[in-house]
């Protein structure tokens, strides 16, 4: 019998003994990653305190660990997104009053698996389900900006104090937003073959799953989800160990400090023409802070190329009129450099 079919069997029938041994494993192998970086290093033929050896611990102690805590926290959203799929998602929020809807619709923006690629799908269907524009807007700012990969990376490798306040300001930025734009009345400016679908009754009747149909979704988020964003993890880790190992302490400070009025802004403007994701920022981001970068700075570059990426404006064009995406950058914006300020005030 093949290691899989076993494997299958006893998630099928011993899943709470399964999720037990799981976690007991990837506990011990977390705690031992410290060991593991400093085995690396010590095996090369270099010094270990050189630039080289700095940056080598760095990534392959960070490497595995952002790995293991991406797969560990996609798991486990894996099993509460099976609670959540699209069809209930816009059923949860058609029909209700806006500032609500909006506080709901971020919130949901965060357990949910959607990311700026499914924006133009998703946004049709809320518009079919009766979802009002503003409201749409609070979920497609949330969904990609405070997701499970960014709290967790920002959990791991900053604490839990930084991942809280990022998820407060996060969902405020998204339901302030949001609320902005409904109240805008901007329905107009969608385009004309959006705004005229049919809409229909959100679907209310949701599939019953046992635990161990869960175990099989949070397995295949990991797949899906870590399949798709590991390069970015490894390709942003290299670039934060260079950084880590090479870039002279202090030096982010002079154009990314604190005192610098302008390094919020600018870091905005950089961010929008990017091409990335959480995974392949915030290692950048670690290292950044690690030279002297403020806190503020470097997570509103980081929001920037997550919430308003170059591709998912694009994308967004096939739905939205050019007046309605200026307008949807410009507030989105305005709150992620209040966001900026806010981090570099109190941090």
């Amino acid at each position: 019998m093949k290691a899989e079919t076993v494997f299958n069997k006893f998630v099928q029938k011993q899943p709470i003994l399964f999720l037990v041994f799981a976690i007991i494993i990837w506990f011990a192998i977390y705690k031992g990653l410290v060991g593991f970086s400093h085995l690396v290093v010590n095996t090369l033929p270099i010094e270990p305190k050189s630039h080289l050896g700095g940056a080598i611990e760095f990534f392959f102690y960070d490497a595995p660990k952002v790995l293991m805590l991406l797969t560990g926290i996609v798991f486990i959203m894996g099993m509460i997104n099976s609670y959540f799929t699209p069809e209930r998602t816009r059923a949860l929020l058609a029909g209700k009053t806006e500032g609500v809807a909006n506080v709901a619709a971020a919130s949901l923006g965060v357990v949910t698996p959607f990311c700026s690629c499914s924006a133009v799908p998703l946004f049709i269907g809320f518009v079919q389900a009766g979802v009002p524009l503003g409201v749409t807007f609070s979920f497609l700012i949330s969904a990609p900006m405070v997701n499970e990969v960014a709290l967790t990376m920002l959990f791991g490798l900053f604490g839990w104090k930084i991942a809280i306040l990022y998820l407060a300001l996060g969902l405020s930025v998204a339901i302030i937003a949001g609320y902005v734009l409904g109240k805008l009345k901007l329905e107009n400016y969608l385009e004309d073959w959006v705004r005229d679908m049919p809409k229909y009754d959100a679907d209310k009747v949701f599939a019953k799953m046992t635990l161990s149909d869960r175990i099989e979704s949070g397995f295949a988020s990991v797949k899906d989800i870590v399949g798709r964003v590991w390069i970015y993890i490894i390709a942003g880790i290299a670039v934060g160990a260079l950084i880590h190992g090479y870039v002279p302490e202090g030096m982010m400070a002079s154009f990314m400090g604190k005192d610098v009025w302008w390094a919020v802004p600018l870091a905005v403007i950089l961010g929008v023409p990017m091409y990335t994701n959480a995974a392949g920022v915030i290692p950048i981001v670690q290292a950044l802070l690690g030279k002297g970068a403020a806190l503020g700075t470097v997570l509103a570059f980081m929001m920037s190329v997550i919430a308003l990426s170059l591709p998912e404006m694009i994308i967004l064009r096939k739905v939205l009129k050019l007046r309605l995406i200026l307008t949807f950058i410009g507030v989105v914006a305005s709150g992620i450099l209040l966001v900026g300020y806010v981090f570099n005030a109190v941090l």
